[in-house]
């Protein structure tokens, strides 16, 4: 019997990439950072589902490949987030923008990304960009994402009609009390985010050697054990159960068998309406948060991984332009997806992976059926987990070395905040940065012009 042959050196190298990639950093970490990013995916997708009908069961097998694949490729916790832009249109123009326009959108805005990456077009802007003017943007979104987050906290929310209700309830399965006590757990566990999260050396804390009394030890001890625990995922099986309380019966209102997959029929009309309302303002929000701020900060992150702008331009687009013919909702990646589940402890690819294989399987089983769960999961618990999703991308913008660069940061931040527009903001930080340098050339030349004289 004939031995097999072994693999070329180009697909034993790529299989040997694909395996390092996913390779679990720590196990109970990446299970932990795998959550960091559901507190935006959950009430987008849920909302959608809801108000516009969206196919959740299709959605999730999709995203479920986009992060198995995104995973395999980059190597770290690369998220997949519904577009929002496109998302809160769909949910305040009532049925003049149903699913139709929604994946019409999605794929104008992928195209127009696709199309900077294969020319090369991206990397150009990438360039041009001042620093200050991208941490404006992943300050602005970070902020939006933690103010998001307090009021999912506070308020009751009705996801369907995307506002928020009274006052939340101090008790209750869904109450202030809860929200508050699963805030204070994360932050007990996992403090600020130190880098050294369960991994600290042996005389840390302590006096060291022979000398260290066995009380300190005991407390260092416990400080590693808490330190070690995956909060995140301990909040979220938390909410789970609570979901299940809250409404008993909807386990056996839940179906086994995946959802009918059926190819969207996009009208002329849903394709003006699409990329007028969707796609226009969506397509500035995805060139600098899902593109340029991502790989920013994953460059930030994980110096060590190649994360170019050219590729994860071409991934946003291809994702779309298949998924969104199919229902699947309009997907991108996103710097406070990121940031969240790297805040949570997610180092490699196989962080995102285990999260789309959860996907799957529950996409596979459950369908669209599963939404009548998610409508019980407790928004006060999702509200947590995007509030320090949202403080973990804010703090990306600590590293200015200038007043001169915090002021283009602050500006560009705060307009992007007001006017509710990153793309506003992204114009008033580069028309002040671009100011602020002529007036220093100006000032430079005046300088030299004096000197001159002088001599």
């Amino acid at each position: 019997m004939d031995n097999p042959k072994p693999l070329s050196g180009f697909a034993a190298t790529t299989l040997q990439k694909v395996r390092n990639n996913l390779a679990f950093r720590s196990k109970w970490l990446e299970v932990n950072g795998a959550m960091g990013d559901l507190g935006t995916y959950i009430p987008i997708v849920l909302a959608l589902t809801l108000a516009k009908d969206l196919n959740l069961g299709t959605t999730l097998i999709f995203t479920a490949i986009y992060n198995i694949l995104t995973g395999a490729l980059y190597g770290l916790p690369m998220p997949v987030q519904p577009m929002k832009s496109i998302a809160a249109v769909a949910i305040s123009n009532g049925s003049s923008f149903g699913i139709p326009e929604v994946m019409a959108a999605g794929i104008c805005t992928s195209g127009a990304l696709f199309l900077l990456g294969v020319t090369g077009l991206m990397e150009t802007v990438y360039r041009l960009i001042p620093l200050p003017v991208v941490r404006g943007v992943q300050l602005s979104q970070g902020l939006s994402f933690a103010m998001t987050a307090v009021k999912y906290i506070r308020k009751e929310q009705d996801f369907s009609k995307s506002k928020s209700g009274g006052e939340r309830h101090w008790v209750g399965l869904d109450g202030l009390l809860l929200a508050l006590v699963c805030a204070v757990f994360i932050v007990v566990v996992n403090g600020a985010g130190e880098e050294s999260r369960g991994g600290g050396s042996d005389d840390d804390g302590g006096l060291g050697g022979d000398e260290e009394r066995p009380g300190a030890r005991r407390r260092r001890r416990l400080r590693r054990i808490i330190s070690s625990l995956p909060s995140a995922f301990i909040v979220f099986l938390l909410g789970v159960v609570l979901a299940i309380v809250r409404r008993p019966h909807v386990l056996k209102e839940m179906k086994i068998g995946p959802s009918p997959i059926k190819v969207v029929k996009i009208s002329k009309h849903a394709w003006k309406e699409g990329f007028i309302k969707g796609a226009i303002p969506q397509l500035p929000l995805s060139l600098l948060n899902s593109v340029i701020a991502v790989c920013k900060l994953s460059s930030d992150l994980f110096p060590e991984k190649n994360c170019s702008v050219t590729s994860v331009s071409v991934t946003v687009g291809l994702m779309n332009l298949v998924g969104c013919w199919f229902g699947a909702m309009p997907c991108c990646h996103g710097a406070g997806g990121l940031a969240g589940q790297y805040k949570f402890g997610g180092r490699s690819g196989g962080c995102v992976a285990l999260l789309g294989a959860a996907k799957l399987v529950l996409g596979l089983v459950l369908g669209s059926s599963l939404a009548k769960l998610l409508n019980q999961f407790p928004v006060g618990v999702l509200g947590v987990l995007l509030l320090f999703a949202g403080i973990e991308l804010a703090m990306a913008s600590r590293d200015m070395a200038s007043k001169e660069e915090s002021f283009v940061m602050l500006l560009c931040a705060a307009v992007s905040l007001v006017g509710s527009s990153a793309a506003i903001g992204f114009v008033c930080g580069i028309i002040v940065h671009l100011l602020l340098r002529l007036r220093n050339m100006t000032k430079d030349q005046s300088c030299s012009t004096t000197f001159g004289n002088q001599a």
